[in-house]
């Protein structure tokens, strides 16, 4: 997901995006440990995209 699209979101829309997207990687970090993941730069990118919804949250929330 690029910078673009998630400013494009409304602020409840990116956190419930990124509650998901933390979900997912816990999931993945978890089938991982049992088993090697088969995209295992699936992960990357959702820490990704998460550091980026943090972000665009926190520039949110320094304009006011």
């Amino acid at each position: 997901m690029k910078a673009t699209e998630i400013r494009q979101m409304t602020t409840a829309e990116i956190e419930s995006n990124l509650v998901e997207y933390e979900n997912t990687l816990v999931t993945l970090r978890y089938n991982h440990f049992v088993q090697p993941v088969e995209n295992p730069s699936r992960m990357r990118k959702i820490r990704q995209d998460i550091a980026r919804m943090h972000t665009i949250l926190r520039e949110r929330e320094l304009q006011g």
